[in-house]
């Protein structure tokens, strides 16, 4: 669907995207985080897993993005396109 200019779905694709690629580096985050703190890095493991909620912070940001979306494209006014 498309609405004042903007094609909702490949939109709400992209938004996909960008959570596809930070599920990959919360993984990293959490992985490094216990490998760090097996070696006895203890801050190091601390601030990789403060990364990995603040990760699951952002990741919640893009669902709700996507709600918004939805609703905001239903709200949106008509486009009108004239042939010129």
């Amino acid at each position: 669907m498309c609405t004042n200019g903007i094609n909702t779905g490949q939109f709400e694709m992209m938004i996909e995207q960008i959570d596809d690629h930070l599920k990959l580096e919360r993984r990293w985050a959490h992985t490094l985080g216990h490998k760090a703190g097996d070696a006895g890095y203890e801050t190091v493991s601390k601030k990789l897993h403060e990364a990995q909620a603040m990760i699951d912070d952002v990741r919640a940001l893009l669902d709700e993005a996507k709600d918004a979306l939805e609703d905001d494209a239903q709200a949106a006014g008509g486009v009108t396109v004239k042939l010129v």
